[in-house]
């Protein structure tokens, strides 16, 4: 057994505090262009703490947001904890039953969300029966009718409030965020994250990548995802330096940015750095030749990153990649390269055998011989280095704690130096874009349309890396809709990162003698000569 290790522990309070002792008054933040100080931020959050705890919010509380990336995500984020509440960021992507979900699931009575997507909540309202507080952001008022008189609150009211924040007693061990992560069986459900979790993937993360006070971190990812969370906030918090947030990625103004910013590393995702190291030439880009030419940015991290595109980033732009770590919402680092720690090509960097023990499991939980593929398994050699569990579902965390290993439902291989070989996915989930995609929440969408007779969703590879989406569908007799008219509804009805690529319609589905889906044999075919092509055929819509 190894060694049980007892690390510092904090809370984000604490952090934050340390950070105002440090240097309350210096460059702290820049939210989508707007500047904050560690005391600017700090007002702001006492502030909406204040209006936030007389709204009922308080200690073990949970408040969820609906948020683009945006100074109110953060001043927020800071906020529900302060009261010693329990953040809940929502994918701004999820509708309907998706977002009736987590909403319900999670038990929040205040939602904080901007005005152009509080058409959204208010769908789901009278089936959320926690939900007593609306906090709109922006110039927009919705009327809600809801028979447990709901109430509208503009967040220009919180931020003007006089309410005073009560002192809350903290600890590291507290939950601090809850992060919803796909089913594969099942509804999505919540991991229950504690503040001494978000305190041990960002050191991690910051030894990783080797930063230090002069760094500028610049991220496009959204704040309801962990990255963002660990490397914006969190990490900047414990390095020092600089972090500024945009709204949104985009290609073209990616090199802008940068050298708004100074940044001297960009946190990107795999699939957003092939799209950048490919991109034409941009006047702005480091090694462009122009006298605007970028001079700061030195290191470029996103998981996975292909050696070809490694290498496109170092010829082309004299710049170091980073993409050597694999983890979990439940798991933080399972694996990453430590400082001095040479890289190898296809691997996922060196098992982190500092917080976790990390074996490699056959069906039967055996020990697998080094270098032979099976599931990926851990469990931790730190306290609150990993989740605490499924939000109100104990028998799903028994489940995945199963002969008390966690099981992460991917495949991998360990070397006989300790390097991990992601494999393939043993569970049933997509990722696309940074998104972990269910196709069990899919395939129960795809379900309701009345042409519908039976679906399979699953994954086809992608260009840029990851996973794209296909829907192979059954129609019920007579039915007479075109591939097409079934992807438009699809828009309507699911976020716009799970709306399939690709769709092709079948007299039926492939069984197994039990009767279930054999989708491994869909995976393996990919796409076909009948299969309908939605990026061919040009159809477009919003990306939110």
């Amino acid at each position: 057994m190894p060694d049980w290790v007892n690390g510092e522990q904090l809370t984000l309070l604490e952090l934050l505090d340390q950070r105002l002792t440090r240097d309350p008054d210096g460059p702290f933040l820049d939210l989508c262009g707007i500047p904050y100080t560690a005391a600017s931020l700090d007002a702001e959050a006492d502030r909406v703490a204040g209006a936030l705890h007389a709204l009922g919010v308080g200690h073990g509380s949970t408040v969820a947001t609906i948020l683009e990336n945006g100074p109110e995500a953060v001043v927020s984020w800071f906020a529900i904890h302060r009261l010693g509440a329990i953040a809940v960021p929502v994918n701004t992507a999820l509708k309907g039953p998706l977002l009736r979900h987590v909403l319900a699931d999670s038990q929040a009575a205040v939602v904080i969300v901007h005005d152009d997507l509080a058409d959204r909540p208010i769908e789901v309202l009278e089936q959320v029966e926690t939900l007593r507080h609306l906090v709109v952001v922006g110039e927009g008022r919705p009327v809600v009718s809801c028979s447990r008189g709901t109430r509208v609150h503009g967040w220009d009211e919180l931020l003007a409030g006089t309410d005073v924040a009560p002192h809350v007693l903290v600890r590291p061990t507290d939950l601090g965020t809850i992060v919803y992560t796909g089913g594969t069986t099942g509804p999505s459900k919540g991991c229950a994250l504690s503040h001494n979790y978000h305190l041990s993937i960002a050191r991690q993360i910051i030894s990783s990548w080797g930063r230090t006070p002069e760094d500028v971190v610049w991220s496009p990812l959204p704040l309801f995802h962990f990255n963002a969370i660990s490397c914006m906030l969190t990490g900047t918090l414990i390095s020092g330096g600089r972090a500024a947030l945009s709204r949104r990625f985009s290609v073209s103004g990616f090199w802008p940015e940068i050298n708004r910013t100074e940044a001297t590393i960009a946190s990107l995702l795999g699939s957003l750095a092939v799209m950048v190291a490919r991109a034409d030439d941009h006047p702005l880009a480091k090694n462009s030749g122009t006298a605007e030419a970028n001079k700061s940015l030195r290191l470029l991290t996103g998981a996975p990153i292909p050696p070809e595109i490694d290498a496109l980033y170092r010829d082309r732009f004299d710049i170091t990649t980073f993409s050597n770590a694999y983890g979990a919402t439940e798991a933080s680092l399972i694996s990453w390269l430590p400082p001095g720690r040479p890289g190898k090509t296809g691997s996922a960097g060196i098992v982190n055998a500092e917080a976790f023990d990390v074996r490699i499991f056959d069906d039967e939980d055996h020990e697998v011989p080094v270098g032979e593929p099976g599931e990926i398994v851990c469990r931790p050699k730190m306290p609150h280095v990993m989740f605490e569990g499924y939000w109100q579902r104990p028998q799903a965390t028994v489940e995945a704690w199963r002969n008390l290993w966690f099981h992460t439902g991917d495949i991998g291989k360990v070397d006989d130096e300790g390097y991990l070989y992601f494999v393939d996915r043993k569970a049933d989930y997509m990722r696309r874009r940074g998104e972990n995609i269910s196709s069990w929440e899919l395939e129960k969408v795809f379900h309701e349309h009345p042409a519908v007779k039976d679906v399979c969703v699953h994954a086809v590879p992608s260009e840029v890396s990851e996973d794209d989406v296909k829907a192979t569908l059954v129609l019920r007799d007579g039915s007479a809709v075109t591939e097409e008219e079934v992807c438009r509804w699809s828009i309507d009805h699911l976020p716009y990162y799970a709306v399939p690529r690709y769709f092709e319609f079948r007299a039926e589905l492939p069984m197994s003698r039990t009767g279930r889906t054999t989708k491994n044999l869909l995976r393996d075919e990919g796409v076909t000569a009948s299969t309908w092509d939605r990026e061919a055929a040009g159809v477009k819509f919003e990306r939110r």
